[in-house]
């Protein structure tokens, strides 16, 4: 058994170059059983550490159901991952934000983090193209937290939603902060629609920007189809994100890797 933090990451490098194999060939191995789990961190046993010391204990009680509803679903790997909710309900805080929007809801995790965030008065534009994960599993926690007033959730594309409201210049330079989670080979095309609808000072963060560590792995390593599918739209947003003078940017290694882009002009 380890007995210290070196000793513990020791030994989980240990298994990931014998699990399989895999990590030898160089794709990358998820094993902790957390829902949601997408951490880059190479320890398990740190990343658990994360969990149980900060975010399971100050987790809200809706929150939590919802994360362990999610988990029995079939696709429950596309929520967002606990430490990633709590991040983002922080950042929320700090900013300020009032007017928000979210790309991807899927059972609406990070949905209600956002909604948990805002003021009373606050509201949330939510799209998906799947209303029943959101109405079957997110809704009923959803308005048990009591925040379900806040949200509008639209069913279907989101760039039609956007280009109705840039129609509208009233809406241009409105929302504070907007979350990003959807169909990657969209994604320029949200920045883009997107630049005009943030105010200058507001927020944009783009999930999954790491893309399962694939970012860095050569073009002919093993892959699961749909992380190869979509490795070359996250590569083009990264360096296109990377070059934008109109933004400023962070990108941090939380769940899947997330890029927050701060509209400067």
């Amino acid at each position: 058994m380890a007995t210290t933090a070196a000793d513990a990451t020791a030994t989980v490098a240990k298994e990931q170059t014998t699990t399989n194999g895999a990590a030898s060939a160089g794709e990358q191995v998820t094993r902790h059983s957390e829902v949601g789990h997408k951490s880059l961190l190479q320890s398990d046993a740190l990343y658990q550490y994360i969990l149980e010391t900060t975010v399971y204990p100050r987790e809200h009680e809706c929150m939590k159901q919802l994360r362990e509803d999610t988990a029995n679903h079939p696709w429950n790997l596309m929520t967002t991952s606990a430490d990633e909710g709590q991040f983002l309900n922080l950042l929320i805080k700090l900013i300020g934000a009032k007017k928000t929007m979210e790309i991807g809801v899927y059972t609406g995790y990070s949905l209600l983090a956002t909604a948990l965030a805002i003021p009373e008065d606050g509201t949330i534009l939510a799209m998906d193209i799947n209303r029943e994960n959101y109405e079957t599993i997110g809704k009923p926690c959803i308005e048990k937290a009591g925040v379900a007033h806040k949200i509008d959730f639209r069913e279907g594309p989101a760039l039609p939603v956007l280009d109705e409201l840039l129609q509208d210049e009233a809406n241009h330079g409105t929302f504070d902060f907007v979350f990003v989670d959807a169909d990657k080979d969209n994604y320029l095309n949200y920045h883009e629609r997107l630049m005009k609808l943030v105010r200058v000072g507001g927020l944009l963060g783009y999930d999954n920007t790491l893309w399962n560590g694939s970012v860095v792995l050569p073009a002919d390593a093993p892959m699961r189809k749909y992380i190869r599918y979509y490795r070359d739209f996250v590569l083009e947003l990264n360096k296109a994100l990377a070059a934008d003078d109109r933004v400023e940017i962070c990108q941090l290694p939380v769940g899947d890797g997330i890029t927050l882009c701060r509209r400067a002009k």
